[in-house]
């Protein structure tokens, strides 16, 4: 490990570098030699989001047009059926702006737990809502299990079901087809040069932001203005890229993120950006978001802190505390003086992200790990070998379940982290209890912790954890999802069948990649298993 008196040395030398090889020339020529060999898959093809400022500004007009069009007809509700880079930005604009006076409020469901998907349906009325059907591909599996829920419900209520829907997805895609054959309101194909996690400024973020009515002609000119200031822009950008892949080579790997209040949505958006793109040759970045930061105080050597905060919530005493828990060179600080100038972040991060990329030697356009997990999915709903390699699933009430938690909980070591893998419905309820159990974990080994619900992070973190260093702990919780099972209309399985399938692959990946793992089923009220499940590990 590099002794840490030469990180700092080793960023400004890697800036030197930069500078000389014309890196910002280079890069806003979609230089693929940057990372790796002309011809080489996913890079070439992956890199028109630095232009969507640009290139998305003639489409603005007719995206602001249409959002107003939807709302004069008097839909409540935006719901967006995806995952991954398809659904993390529209929630960032949800959260961030709000819906504009007289446009549909957004939502966003990305789980398969049956009892996620019933709840959504029940909160909605169903009649004055539109479903945004998004993937690149076209072919994501919980995507087109959502569309075809909801394309049922309203055939149900004797609605015409098409003027209800709106695809954005890649030209040419299975998507694309299936809106042409079931008359959906609107197709919008995205560039096929930008992979979904580079998607935020393209019509995978952009159409959902014009449904709930935010100004997304101020978004791109807030970058396109910052670029054609100066390089300042970017070069703020290198700089962070370099300052997190030299600590991440040097063993500061765990980028933890604090935000002010307005900005808390925007870290689990950067969190699929980074796990996503530098996770994978057994190397990597974990971003850690939204972890009970001030629960205790000894971080180790392996933290980057970054704080994100608006000019008008300063937070004194915050920042300060953050800046003494690690050295002055692994503190970032990102003040923007209007929410607006959330793309300029997005942007940055993503110049960022590419570029901590160059200095791991990995190529951060492409998921290698991530479909290891999808085909042992597909293997388990097919009554395959998969289940039975993903290992023990343990009972809560099993009566050795603290002695095997135990037993995990002791392989931790000094620089690794736990990730918190919950096959939960999602709640605001059962979120809290992740995270007392974050806490409680994070005080017993003294290292960094992550958490997500599955099959979400599937399509962000998953990358990293089976294709990033082996320096991860994985808990797996899963509840019966049986037990209010929901069929997937024009299909042959349940939604309860489809995220039990999920977890088995996604533990059958871990597995096969040596991970630590462990699995725990708790019971039909998974709040009180998830708090007995934090006792099992309080004062360990």
């Amino acid at each position: 490990m590099t002794n840490e008196a030469e990180i700092p040395e080793r960023i400004e030398a890697r800036l030197r570098q930069w500078e000389a090889d014309g890196f910002i020339e280079r890069l806003l020529e979609h230089d693929p030699t940057l990372w790796a060999l002309r011809g080489t898959p996913e890079i070439e093809n992956r890199l028109g989001w630095l232009d969507l400022p640009t290139t998305m500004a003639p489409k603005v007009a007719d995206l602001t047009r249409f959002g107003r069009d939807v709302a004069s007809e008097g839909f409540t509700d935006v719901v967006v059926l995806g995952m991954g880079g398809s659904s993390l930005a529209p929630e960032v604009f949800q959260t961030t702006f709000g819906n504009t006076a007289g446009h549909p409020r957004l939502r966003v469901l990305d789980s398969t737990h049956p009892a996620a998907v019933t709840a959504l349906a029940d909160a909605l009325d169903i009649s004055r809502t539109i479903f945004v059907v998004s993937s690149k591909s076209g072919t994501t599996t919980e995507m087109l299990s959502f569309f075809h829920y909801f394309w049922a419900r309203l055939t149900e209520m004797g609605a015409d079901p098409g003027p209800h829907f709106v695809a954005v997805t890649d030209p040419g895609t299975p998507l694309e087809r299936l809106a042409s054959e079931r008359g959906f309101r609107r197709v919008f194909s995205a560039p096929t040069d930008v992979g979904g996690r580079y998607s935020a400024l393209c019509e995978f973020g952009l159409v959902p932001a014009a449904l709930i009515g935010v100004d997304i002609g101020s978004l791109l000119a807030t970058v396109q203005s910052a670029r054609d200031a100066s390089d300042e822009e970017i070069e703020q950008a290198l700089r962070l890229g370099a300052t997190i892949g030299e600590c991440a080579l040097a063993g500061r790997d765990k980028l933890t993120f604090v935000t002010s209040p307005s900005l808390r949505s925007l870290p689990t958006w950067i969190e699929q950006l980074i796990a996503e793109s530098t996770g994978k040759l057994d190397v990597g970045i974990v971003p850690i978001d939204q972890e009970p930061v001030w629960d205790y105080p000894d971080y180790g050597d392996d933290r980057v802190m970054v704080y994100i905060g608006l000019r008008t919530e300063p937070e004194p005493e915050k920042r300060e505390a953050l800046r003494a828990l690690v050295p002055e060179w692994a503190h970032v600080a990102q003040i923007i003086e209007d929410t607006h100038e959330i793309s300029r972040l997005m942007m940055r991060w993503e110049i960022a992200t590419a570029a901590a990329g160059a200095v791991l030697g990995i190529n951060p356009f492409d998921q290698p790990d991530v479909q290891l997990a999808k085909d042992l999915a597909r293997e388990a709903m097919a009554g395959g070998s998969s289940s039975a390699d993903a290992g023990r699933i343990i009972s809560i009430d099993d009566t050795d379940v603290e002695t095997v938690a135990t037993e995990w909980l002791e392989l931790a070591t000094s620089g690794d982290y736990i990730g918190i893998h919950a096959y939960l419905a999602p709640g605001d309820d059962v979120w809290e209890s992740i995270g007392q159990l974050r806490s409680v974990l994070g005080r017993s080994a003294k290292v960094a912790t992550t958490a997500g619900y599955g099959p979400r992070f599937l399509h962000s973190t998953g990358q990293l954890h089976k294709g990033g260093a082996n320096n991860g702990l994985f808990l797996q919780i899963v509840d019966d999802a049986s037990a209010n099972d929901v069929p997937v209309p024009e299909t042959d399985y349940t939604f309860g069948q489809l995220i039990a399938a999920q977890s088995a692959g996604d533990a059958g990946a871990l597995i096969q990649r040596g991970r630590r793992l462990l699995r725990v089923r708790v019971g039909a009220d998974a709040q009180a298993g998830l708090e007995r499940l934090a006792s099992l590990f309080e004062n360990k």
